[in-house]
């Protein structure tokens, strides 16, 4: 089992745990909205996402969007995923994330959708 994100405390007060395929998407997360600098000790990890939202939409910057967390999460979890397809969406004042991947252990293939209020 591993450790759920964000952490949590499950029903009987001990650190909440998930499966596999439910840490993998967690670790996704992750990956897609920590900014780099932001970790002490890992300053590169993450996809600098959150900064170009604030970015002018144009077709440039949905492709360097995409670009960049294809790029971050085959960095990161490279050897747990392969990317298939990202998509990334801004739509008001939310970032829509649809990413599509294959699990390296038992070759499934997943696809992880997230929000992020900005």
């Amino acid at each position: 089992m591993n450790i759920r994100f964000p952490y949590q405390v499950d029903h009987k007060g001990r650190t909440a745990q998930c499966d596999q395929e439910r840490h993998i998407t967690d670790l996704i997360e992750q990956v897609l909205f920590t900014s780099p600098g932001e970790r002490v000790n890992r300053p590169t990890f993450g996809s600098g996402l959150m900064q170009l939202v604030f970015q002018p939409n144009s077709m440039e910057l949905a492709a360097t969007t995409q670009f960049l967390v294809q790029g971050a999460l085959q960095q990161w979890l490279g050897d747990l995923i392969e990317v298939n397809t990202v998509d990334v969406n801004s739509e008001d004042s939310s970032l829509y994330v649809t990413v599509e991947y294959t699990i390296r252990q038992t070759q499934e293939t997943k696809v992880a959708s997230f929000k992020k209020e900005v």
